[in-house]
């Protein structure tokens, strides 16, 4: 059974480094890991050092991701591109489209596309997200996919998707059987039997059907508690704190398991005779223990600040020292 582990949280707080840290941790223990960035920027590539595009890239085997033992895991690494895969969902309104027209609604391609999006607050990423997520994890043949998750607003959108696109692919399809049936009628008025040669097929109409149950499927999985697990990502600062909690509650509400709170960049050595430093590391421990208070319920796992950018696999084998490995 494929398991699910996202990383999410505002932008710029270290989900990528936590992310492929943790996919690296993963394979090295014997566990067949994919690593997965669904934010637009893209910093996954820079973190292992290696050139990914859309499609799973094995980096190495177990021993070869810096296993200390001899282990069958391997690590796999990919970067979403939601306009790579803008077709997989613009032939769904191409297909509304054609019905619309046959109906006498005059709407060209591109206003159809604008109306079938505009009932989700989402962008192509998070569709791309959910529908590879049912794509790796069903399809897949992997113990553990590692998702990067994007910036907390799109995070939050993702897990509305299922939802709130469940609703528009069913106005869609009433939408589509309505402008069906009167454009069948005026052909049949018009032409006798001889109308319903060359009307298509219904191939668009099963990949219609089909797309919503895989967002049904997505939806499944992600609060699925013995699969999914979600940990939120933060720096050791006051906004931080509070966006984190907002974060936790809209996850909970959503029924998302929540477990673990990550709080990266905490200074922990602080120079001797610099009071500066000292002054810093005390306001980071008292930082960490709010945010133990804010969450009594979480495990918090610190890191350490870093000198420097965290990469390759042997920088992220050290931060995944520090991770639970669990998944």
């Amino acid at each position: 059974m494929t398991r699910c582990l996202f990383y999410g949280g505002k932008g710029g707080v270290g989900k990528t480094t936590c992310a492929a840290a943790t996919a690296v941790g993963l394979a090295a223990a014997g566990r067949r890991t994919l690593v997965v960035s669904t934010d637009p920027a893209h910093s996954l590539s820079d973190s292992l050092e290696a050139d990914l595009g859309p499609e799973p890239r094995q980096l190495g085997t177990g021993s070869d991701a810096v296993a200390t033992d001899d282990t069958d895991g391997g690590l796999w690494a990919v970067e979403i591109d939601p306009d790579a895969r803008a077709d997989r969902y613009e032939n769904l309104a191409r297909a509304l489209a054609t019905d619309l027209r046959s109906a006498g609604i005059r709407l060209d391609d591109e206003e159809v596309r604008r109306l079938f999006a505009s009932g989700a607050p989402a962008g192509s990423d998070e569709i791309a997200a959910l529908d590879l997520l049912v794509e790796y994890v069903d399809e897949g043949d992997w113990d553990v996919v590692v998702f990067d998750t994007a910036p907390t607003g799109h995070t939050l959108r993702l897990f509305d998707m299922p939802e709130v696109m469940g609703l528009a692919l069913e106005t869609a399809q009433s939408l589509r059987g309505q402008a069906r049936r009167i454009g069948n009628a005026a052909r049949t008025a018009v032409l006798g039997p001889m109308s319903m040669l060359g009307t298509g097929s219904d191939d668009e109409e099963e990949s219609l059907e089909a797309f919503r149950d895989r967002l049904e499927r997505a939806r499944d999985l992600l609060i699925d508690p013995e699969r999914t697990e979600f940990r939120v990502v933060l720096l050791p600062e006051g906004m931080a704190i509070a966006e984190s909690e907002r974060l936790v509650e809209t996850l909970r509400e959503a029924e998302v398991r929540v477990n673990r709170l990550v709080v990266n960049r905490v200074f922990e050595d602080p120079e001797e005779g610099c009071s500066r430093c000292r002054s810093r590391h005390e306001r980071h421990l008292e930082r960490v223990a709010e945010i133990r208070e804010t969450f009594p319920d979480l495990e918090v796992v610190t890191l350490p600040e870093r000198e420097g950018e965290v990469q390759g696999l042997e920088s992220l084998a050290a931060v995944a020292d520090r991770l639970p490995a669990e998944a």
